[in-house]
Formats: C-alpha cells, structure tokens, sequence
C-alpha cells in the first residue's frame, strides 16, 4: 500500500462525514500485532466487532518519539498486506501496568478465548517477541498504554 492509495482510502471517509475538511483531521495508519497473519487475524476481529480495545508498551512509545494517542485519533487499520480494512477512532486512553490489566480489559481486547488469563499468557509472549528489539524485557509492573477504539469507517 502506497500512501497515495491510503490517502484516497481516507478521502473517501472524510467525504462521508458532514462540516468536516480533511485539513483539520490527520489519521495514522498502522498493522495490529506483529506480523502479517497477526494483523490479519486482529483486523478481523476489529471489522467484526470483536476487538474494541488495544495494548502497547510505553517504553515501545518512548522508543519511538511517539506521543501516546489522544481521544479522538484516527487509526487506519491495516491488513497483513497493509491495505486498509477500517478506520478506528480512539475513545479512551489510560496507563496501567501489565499486572493491573483487568479482566474486563482482556474481553474488551477480544483476542483468543477472551479470558485474563490467556491475555496475560499471549501478551507476555509477544512482548517478550517486541521489547528485545528496543532493548527491554517485559515485566509485570512495566507500564502499558491501553486503548478503547470505535470503527468510525
């Protein structure tokens, strides 16, 4: 996906929305997970209603230069090809620790059996596949910036 063809893909939200000029709205664009089959197997769930809600490591953030998103973002959603398959706005946003992540987070996250404790199991595994990468390892008090989604398109 080029970014003439994401552009045209936000265009085409932008025109569906009354009293809105693209100058004053901007989007991201970005992949769920960590690979191809990740995000297309986390878009799927986003498209279906499933998954409303987002996890990342802050130090992944900080890494980054990046500010954590702010109520009200755009996200355009990527498949594992990176097309887009949606676009997300975020609703809410808050810090917790790995350890303070509630069960009613891990359901709103959607992923496998909705359970905390496969939420616990499966993050752990993919932070352990992330963090090395910026120089860190998870670990149970390490901040993550959570994240409430609507698809808006």
């Amino acid at each position: 996906m080029n970014n003439d063809q994401l552009e045209q893909y936000w265009q085409s939200y932008i025109a569906e929305i009354p009293n809105i000029s693209s100058s004053s709205e901007s989007y991201e664009a970005c992949q769920f997970g960590d690979s191809s089959a990740l995000a297309d197997e986390l878009g799927n769930l986003i498209l279906k209603g499933v998954k409303t809600a987002t996890c990342s490591a802050l130090w992944e953030w900080e890494a980054e230069g990046s500010d954590i998103p702010k109520v009200g973002a755009k996200t355009i959603v990527l498949n594992g090809n990176k097309n887009p398959l949606c676009i997300i706005e975020t609703i809410a946003v808050a810090i917790r620790a790995f350890s303070e992540i509630d069960t009613q987070f891990a359901y709103e996250e959607g992923e496998d059996d909705r359970s905390l404790e496969s939420w616990r199991k499966e993050h752990w595994k993919y932070f352990s596949r992330v963090l090395p990468d910026i120089g860190k390892q998870p670990t149970p008090e390490m901040l993550l910036v959570c994240e409430w989604f609507r698809v808006v398109y």
